[in-house]
């Protein structure tokens, strides 16, 4: 299975991301609830794969990336964001994700990215 990793401050956007995976997709799933706590996850190696929301505290999502980006770290990196100005965009896709979806998240939208990329 996929160690894939929710990031998000917010306790109901993690249920919801968590509802909203395909079923039967092999996952383990861990939960961080804020940048800091994220990129120590991804280190431990729990964010092969990671779902990440921008506005956190301690550590926002633009502040992931960029740690993942300078250290090097492999993850894919899904954004999952409210912020869905054209800016924020452009700078998650410039700071390595690989694709942005609006909150709420959307399962059929979650899929439909998922096998856009071969991830399932």
């Amino acid at each position: 299975s996929i160690p894939l990793l929710i990031c998000d401050d917010s306790a109901m956007a993690r249920k919801q991301v968590v509802r909203s995976l395909p079923e039967g997709w092999e996952v383990d799933v861990t939960m961080a609830s804020n940048g800091a706590e994220g990129i120590e996850a991804i280190r431990s190696g729990k964010g092969e794969m990671v779902f990440l929301d921008l506005t956190m505290p301690e550590l926002d999502g633009y502040g992931v990336l960029e740690k993942v980006k300078n250290e090097g770290l492999k993850s894919i990196i899904i954004v999952i964001s409210a912020d869905i100005q054209p800016e924020a965009r452009e700078r998650v896709m410039k700071l390595g994700a690989l694709d942005f979806i609006k909150k709420p998240v959307d399962g059929k939208k979650l899929q439909d990215v998922l096998k856009k990329y071969g991830l399932i």
